[in-house]
């Protein structure tokens, strides 16, 4: 539960004492529940220096592998070439797309509504299968994302969209159709055989 700002006061009341925990010096009963020491006043209690340090064992910087294993790309640039849309024929029904660095990318949520919601849980199944297919998406523009919404190609409240090229909708597509699991009740199998 949330305490309200005013209530929480913004200095500790009394100053705390260090507390030790060292047996020599302690009576008989504060060895028999150790208190937590706390850092003396002047003492920062965070680290100035960074924890992975050249000498310091782990992994070496060299060694890290050159792409990240997710990362978002930067937008689409906001150019009125880049933000002209075109109602394209996708598999029989109209997608909006753009022409971006003269390569056609259709509205993949539009996309996922028309074809794949049927065939997969969730918009998030898609990324993940994206991810696997090492298929990265190009994110919209905010203009983008506007015209997109006024063409009812996504919801009026969404204000993120990404794109894809048609031959990636094609591998994404056949994927979601072709690698599916089909899980038949044991009732099913049991019933089968009598």
């Amino acid at each position: 539960m949330a305490v309200p700002a005013a209530l929480i006061p913004p200095t500790p009341l009394v100053p705390q004492p260090p507390i030790s925990t060292t047996s020599a010096t302690s009576s008989p009963s504060t060895t028999s529940s150790p208190s937590p020491s706390v850092a003396p006043s002047g003492q920062n209690l965070f680290r100035s220096e960074p924890i992975n340090t050249s000498n310091s064992p782990g992994i070496p910087v060299g060694s890290l592998p050159s792409k990240p294993v997710y990362s978002t790309p930067s937008p689409v640039e906001n150019t009125p070439q880049n933000n002209e849309c075109k109602m394209v024929d996708l598999r029989g029904a109209k997608v909006a797309s753009f022409t971006v660095e003269s390569c056609e990318l259709i509205c993949l949520p539009q996309a996922f509504d028309l074809f794949l919601k049927h065939l997969v849980g969730g918009l998030h199944t898609v990324y993940t299968k994206l991810k696997r297919l090492e298929i990265t998406p190009v994110v919209c523009n905010v203009e983008q994302v506007r015209i997109l919404r006024g063409l009812g190609a996504i919801q009026p409240g969404v204000n993120r969209c990404k794109l894809i090229s048609r031959k990636d909708f094609e591998t994404l597509y056949n994927d979601c159709t072709n690698a599916r699991i089909v899980i038949v009740p044991t009732e099913t199998l049991c019933n089968a055989h009598l």
